[in-house]
C-alpha cells in the first residue's frame, strides 16, 4: 500500500523573502475569499470555493523565509463521502537555496492516493502552486479563485455533518 503524500515543487529566480511573502499572500495565489490571518503563528484561515469546498487552516509552524505549515482543523467537500480525509493532515511549504534559484518545496502531509479526494487534490495542488504560486512570485501575479457571490455559508457544511 503505497501512502506517499502530495508533494510538488517549484524553482524560482527569487530570494527567499520574495517566495515566503508570496505564499504567504494566500489570497494572491489560491483565493482571493480567504477569510482570517495567515501570517502570524496560530492564525487561522477559511477557504471556500462556491459550495464545492470549504477548509479551516491554522497556522502551526512558521520559520521566517524557510518554512510555514497549516494543519487542517475542519473540511468540506461536496464531492466525496469521507470529509475527514483533510482534517488534522498538514500542508508544509520549505524553502530552500537550490543553486542560485529558491526551491520551494510543498507537500500535503496526510494526502495519499488512498484518499477519494487525491486526484482531484493533486491536480489542484499542483496547479495552485506549479502555476498560480510561481507566477505570483517570478511575475507579480497569480490566479487565485474570485471573489464571487458564490452561495457559499457554513450552514451548508453544518448540515451536511449532521447528515452524514
Amino acid at each position: 500500500m503505497n501512502n506517499t503524500n502530495f508533494t510538488t515543487a517549484i524553482l524560482v529566480d527569487k530570494t527567499h523573502y520574495e517566495a515566503f511573502n508570496a505564499i504567504t499572500n494566500i489570497s494572491g495565489w489560491w483565493s482571493e475569499s480567504i477569510e482570517g490571518g495567515t501570517t502570524e503563528l496560530n492564525d487561522e484561515f477559511i477557504y471556500h470555493y462556491k459550495d464545492i469546498h470549504y477548509c479551516k487552516m491554522k497556522l502551526v509552524e512558521l520559520v521566517p523565509d524557510q518554512r510555514l505549515v497549516w494543519l487542517v482543523l475542519d473540511n468540506y467537500f461536496n464531492f466525496i463521502k469521507d470529509n475527514s480525509e483533510w482534517v488534522g493532515t498538514k500542508v508544509v511549504f520549505d524553502i530552500a537555496q537550490n543553486g542560485d534559484q529558491t526551491e520551494i518545496k510543498f507537500t500535503h502531509e496526510g494526502l495519499v492516493p488512498q484518499y477519494e479526494c487525491f486526484e482531484i487534490c493533486r491536480e489542484a495542488w499542483t496547479n495552485y502552486i506549479q502555476e498560480s504560486l510561481f507566477n505570483l512570485i517570478t511575475k507579480g501575479k497569480g490566479a487565485p479563485n474570485p471573489i464571487e457571490d458564490d452561495g457559499f455559508n457554513e450552514e451548508l457544511v453544518v448540515k451536511w455533518k449532521l447528515r452524514g
